[in-house]
């Protein structure tokens, strides 16, 4: 698996996990005192948070669109606030999907960025009252569960199915970004995302709390379209080998996969190289809408784009009505906060 967590991470618990505990403990500690004592600022919209309890992709970024649409649904103007990934704005900054490039505000706020207003910014209540400022009046906060820099009215955690919380240890021995019992204090409801058991033990210990559960399905979006055809399949996610799942799922033959790491910017050598390699085995190139947000703002050619196939993936609830609730939910808790002043 190419990306920036390692491979260990994802496995049973051995020798470098046990090794690391020290520092995981210690810096469990301090993240779980920084969320319990924390004075989160209060903004003056509803804040609905998709975070996660692990480093790595998790499935937020269509949970989060697919939100975005049912407030649009119920009347309401949402605004994404992001921190975006390897950004380079010092101050706020609203994304423009046709100008700003995946190195300027990171690769998915681009994408948010097609449904919904989305301000990109290390401070994140100063992004809130940005987008308040522009009109919005239903806050989406893309991660920063952890951050605890302002109030959430409601938290939804998503946990892949297929990786769950991994080996369980917290940073560095393991990808837990704190204690899973100091997280689940937080959390509002727990979702998962795909298909798969690892997430079943979070889903029964946050059940057995009383949190809501909820389950989505990654799918692919005109998948008739791939069913039948041999593709170089390559991605730069934090978990490439979804991707490639997903593909064989809709149809494709997956004859050769280049996984990269997480949120990876392609070099021009790297293009040709891919574009050689599917030309000798008769292939098609195919990529995920994350990797093609950057390809269009980075080295990619005009011919390298208008070749290449991008699976677009929707989240897909399995209860209809969920994401109403989920809304609903944040919406009645922002009402209390109100009253209480």
């Amino acid at each position: 698996m190419a990306s920036e967590a390692p491979p260990f991470w994802w496995e049973k618990p051995d020798w470098r996990a046990y090794a690391l505990y020290p520092v995981s403990a210690l810096y469990a500690l301090v993240a779980g005192r920084r969320m319990k004592a924390a004075r989160r600022e209060k903004i003056d919209a509803p804040v609905l948070c998709v975070g996660n309890f692990t480093v790595g992709g998790t499935g937020k970024t269509p949970i989060a669109i697919a939100l975005a649409k049912q407030a649009k649904r119920m009347h309401l103007v949402p605004g994404f606030l992001s921190r975006g990934h390897g950004g380079s704005f010092s101050e706020p900054h609203i994304v423009d999907p046709h100008h700003d490039s995946a190195k300027h505000v990171g690769d998915e706020p681009l994408l948010l960025a097609e449904h919904a207003l989305v301000a990109v910014s290390a401070n994140r209540a100063a992004g809130a009252r940005m987008l308040i400022e522009r009109g919005c009046n239903f806050l989406i906060m893309d991660d920063g569960f952890q951050s605890a820099r302002i109030h959430i009215d409601y938290a939804l955690i998503v946990v892949d199915a297929r990786f769950g919380l991994g080996n369980g240890h917290v940073i560095p021995g393991g990808p837990m970004r704190a204690r899973l019992i100091d997280q689940l204090r937080f959390a509002d409801a727990v979702l998962k995302m795909g298909e798969g058991e690892r997430a079943d033990a979070v889903v029964r210990r946050a059940a057995r709390a009383g949190k809501p559960v909820f389950s989505a399905l990654a799918r692919p979006r005109g998948k008739k379209a791939f069913a039948g055809r041999r593709f170089l399949a390559f991605a730069g996610i934090g978990h490439p080998e979804k991707f490639f799942a997903t593909l064989a799922k809709a149809g494709a033959t997956v004859v050769l996969a280049h996984p990269f790491a997480d949120h990876h910017f392609y070099l021009p050598d790297e293009l040709e190289d891919l574009t050689t390699a599917a030309g000798a085995g008769e292939l098609e190139l195919v990529t995920t809408s994350k990797d093609a947000a950057r390809l269009r703002h980075g080295a990619a050619s005009p011919e390298f784009l208008e070749n290449l196939n991008v699976l677009e993936i929707d989240a897909v609830f399995d209860i209809e009505n969920a994401p109403e609730r989920i809304i609903g939910e944040a919406l009645e808790a922002w009402r209390r906060r109100k009253i209480s002043g």
